[in-house]
């Protein structure tokens, strides 16, 4: 009977690997980097040696996930204006067909909580990512960070906390969301401000990230009013230029605009009671990449 290849072995568990390092990094590219740094090791490595791969492999990489982090998050204190995650296609497909496990991968890979989980600690952050999006028993992340199990069950109590507390409360209900993403582009090309006003709740907040290379308010634009008419300007200034989709990026609808054959913005809303909380606009070009044009 044949048995499988190293090579065979790291590609069996490459989706589980790539989404630890992205929930842990906030960038695609990023996590690429470390996936291909673990595979290095792992070729390196004698794997008749390696009892157990899948622990193998997720300890490499969610230890150089946490070192990239503490690389990075000096770089982030001086990135221009806000800073969001990198907007990654996602598609869970068969390989996850429970529909509460959909909701978790979900969720977790959501604009607003990795956009919490910049707050923890790069050690929090591990715990966090494995624990609560992957499902991980506290002995194996213990084995991962090389921790005893007591001291893995306070850091996750801690980021549990942190989290909770930094996250606002928005519904998740995909086909609301949709709707709503659907609405608010039709009123934003369609000119129609009295209707783009009446999606937004009262203290909406928008969100835009550019890294100081395209044009996005460099500080969050708070209230219906403020935010309703700085969309309502970009609208009548660049909409006829674009071509708009919605996609599932970090496991919810958005708006995919392209221009010239090339994503130039994504926008994905967050939304509770039936009204639009959050507007997100990503634009910074070098985290646009992994939007499919």
């Amino acid at each position: 009977m044949a048995t499988d290849t190293p090579t065979d072995l790291f590609e069996e568990h490459r989706a589980l690997l790539t989404g630890v390092a992205y929930r842990m990094l906030g960038r695609a590219a990023d996590a690429e980097d470390v996936v291909q740094e673990a595979w290095l090791r792992w070729s390196a490595a004698d794997v008749a040696d390696v009892r157990e791969p899948r622990a193998y492999l997720v300890r490499v990489t969610t230890r150089l996930a946490v070192d990239r982090l503490r690389q990075v998050q000096s770089r982030r204190e001086a990135y221009v204006g806000p800073w969001l995650p990198e907007p990654v296609v996602t598609d869970f497909g068969p390989a996850v067909p429970d529909t509460a496990e959909r909701a978790v991968l979900a969720e977790s890979v959501s604009l607003a909580v990795l956009v919490v989980l910049e707050s923890l600690s790069p050690l929090e952050r591990a715990v966090f990512v494995l624990r609560e999006a992957f499902g991980f028993p506290y002995a194996e992340i213990a084995g991962v960070l090389d921790r005893t199990e007591p001291a893995v069950r306070q850091l996750a109590g801690r980021a549990r906390r942190h989290v909770d507390e930094g996250r606002p409360r928005y519904d998740v209900d995909p086909g609301e969301r949709r709707a709503l993403t659907e609405r608010f582009l039709e009123a934003a090309a369609g000119g129609d401000l009295a209707e783009l006003l009446a999606l937004l709740a009262p203290d909406v907040r928008l969100v835009g990230d550019s890294g100081g290379k395209s044009k996005s308010p460099l500080r969050v634009v708070e209230s219906a009013d403020k935010v309703g008419r700085f969309l309502f300007a970009v609208a009548q200034s660049e909409v006829a230029d674009y071509t708009y989709r919605i996609d599932e990026i970090n496991g919810a609808p958005a708006l995919v605009g392209t221009v010239d054959g090339r994503v130039d913005v994504v926008f994905q809303i967050e939304s509770a009671d039936g009204a639009i909380q959050c507007v997100y606009i990503m634009r910074n070009p070098d985290k646009l990449q992994a939007v499919p044009a």
